[in-house]
């Protein structure tokens, strides 16, 4: 695996200090979220909520039916909006800093629930068991959401943005001399790496990347070269003053069996908000370290064929842009 640029320390003086205690609280190898500013038991009213949320938003006559309520059309409209009422607790909860004042507006949500089922008990149509059962199961609730929203701070800690940690690899049948030439030219990148919009090489070892971000809008950071080696490693550094603060190398390995060459991909970086920040990129559907994934593979497709081939045999140009986003080979079942 690369060396780690931590435990190396800022090359040259330079660069974000980032000590070997801190990334291990933020993104693991395999990309896994390592640690969360909510408690567990926050976190799981999150996904509760989330899970509650869409179900009463898409099956709202099921909810109906599994809590003992008629489902007239008035009941089932308000099934929808207190569906939706969940998704929002849900997604505040786990995006937010502060998950306290979140966890407490599912306290007052938990009020109206029981206001709300109180009134059906006596309704013609109703199941009274069901709904007395579906009473307790929010009282319950309530209880686990006064408990935690008294546990959890309700300021935020003085430091949000944790550094993360992605790493990985792929063999690819070209010499690492090939692949280091390609990936030293560093304009190259943005034709194998979708969220790149552009590298700009400034001279004297220092470029210019511009990225997409989530939501439409972009980062921007300069980076140093801080290790240069043909054939074996390119390592760079962000310079201070970035907007998305990080470091990262590539390394070349010879792979077995003179199968081609080993990449070894290592990246820090300081995520929007930290760990949540990762967390919430991924409820959009920007995961990252799926990110890095798909363009190590778009990478190898490059270099073995010229082209990005999509498994249905139809290729597309070399720049990444174009290229619909990848996910990992499944097996063909029988």
């Amino acid at each position: 695996m690369a060396t780690d640029l931590a435990h190396r320390g800022p090359h040259a003086g330079r660069g974000i200090d980032w000590p070997p205690d801190q990334l291990q609280s933020g993104i693991d190898t395999d990309g896994s979220p390592a640690s969360s500013l909510a408690g567990p038991l926050a976190r799981g009213l999150g996904w509760f909520s989330l899970g509650l949320g869409l179900a009463e938003l898409l099956a709202p006559r099921s909810v109906a039916k599994m809590i003992g309520v008629p489902p007239t059309t008035g009941t089932l409209a308000v099934t929808q909006l207190m569906g939706v009422r969940e998704l929002v607790h849900g997604l505040g909860i786990l995006s937010s800093d502060r998950p306290a004042p979140w966890v407490w507006t599912r306290v007052a949500g938990d009020a109206l629930d029981l206001g709300l089922l109180s009134r059906n008990l006596d309704r013609a149509g109703a199941n009274r068991t069901r709904v007395a059962g579906a009473m307790l199961a929010v009282a319950g609730t309530t209880l686990g959401d006064l408990y935690d929203s008294t546990q959890l701070p309700r300021t935020a800690p003085a430091a949000m943005n944790v550094p993360m940690r992605v790493a990985t690899s792929i063999t690819i049948n070209r010499s690492a001399d090939d692949l280091y030439r390609y990936w030293r030219d560093l304009e190259n990148l943005p034709d194998v790496m979708t969220h790149l919009k552009s590298v700009e090489d400034l001279g004297a070892g220092i470029s210019r990347w511009t990225v997409r971000a989530p939501l439409g809008s972009s980062g921007t950071w300069d980076a140093e070269i801080v290790e240069d080696a043909p054939g074996v490693v390119v390592a760079w550094e962000s310079l201070p003053g970035s907007d998305i603060p990080n470091s990262g190398e590539v390394r070349f390995k010879p792979a077995p069996g003179d199968r081609g060459t080993e990449l070894h991909v290592l990246l820090h970086y300081e995520a929007p908000a930290g760990p949540i920040g990762a967390a919430v990129l991924k409820l959009f559907g920007d995961d990252p370290v799926q990110q890095v994934k798909d363009d190590i593979r778009r990478f190898k497709q490059v270099m073995e064929t010229g082209q990005v081939v999509r498994s249905d045999g139809a290729a597309h140009g070399m720049d990444a842009r174009s290229q619909p986003k990848q996910r990992p080979a499944r097996p063909h079942s029988n």
